[in-house]
């Protein structure tokens, strides 16, 4: 897509921390080229902003994609089923915004 600029979906299904972090990394990475990307947490992936290791940190790479400017959403449901509250990293969103993010992007990556 050399010379153009797509729309990413992406939808992260983990709550495992390099999973989540390298999840981050690919969509700093295509902000930065100034594509568009959504990122869709599902599952136990709403329990990704409390995540903390020695090695990666996704509470960074989630705090700079959602700085720069990409959109996050997480499930409403799935945050109701761990008694989460959502927050600037975990917006509640519902299914109708999950099949917006897939009709919308050109490119739909999920991660689990």
């Amino acid at each position: 897509m050399k010379g153009r600029y797509a729309h990413v979906g992406i939808v992260l299904e983990t709550d495992d921390p390099e999973r989540v972090w390298n999840a981050f990394r690919l969509a700093n990475t295509a902000l930065d080229a100034e594509h568009t990307v959504e990122v869709f947490l599902l599952g136990d992936a709403v329990e990704a902003p409390d995540l903390e290791h020695e090695t990666f940190n996704p509470h960074g790479v989630m705090r700079k994609y959602t700085r720069d400017g990409g959109e996050l959403l997480a499930c409403g449901t799935c945050l109701d089923s761990r008694d989460l509250d959502e927050d600037d990293l975990r917006p509640r969103a519902t299914m109708g915004d999950y099949l917006r993010i897939v009709e919308d992007a050109e490119k739909v990556l999920t991660i689990g």
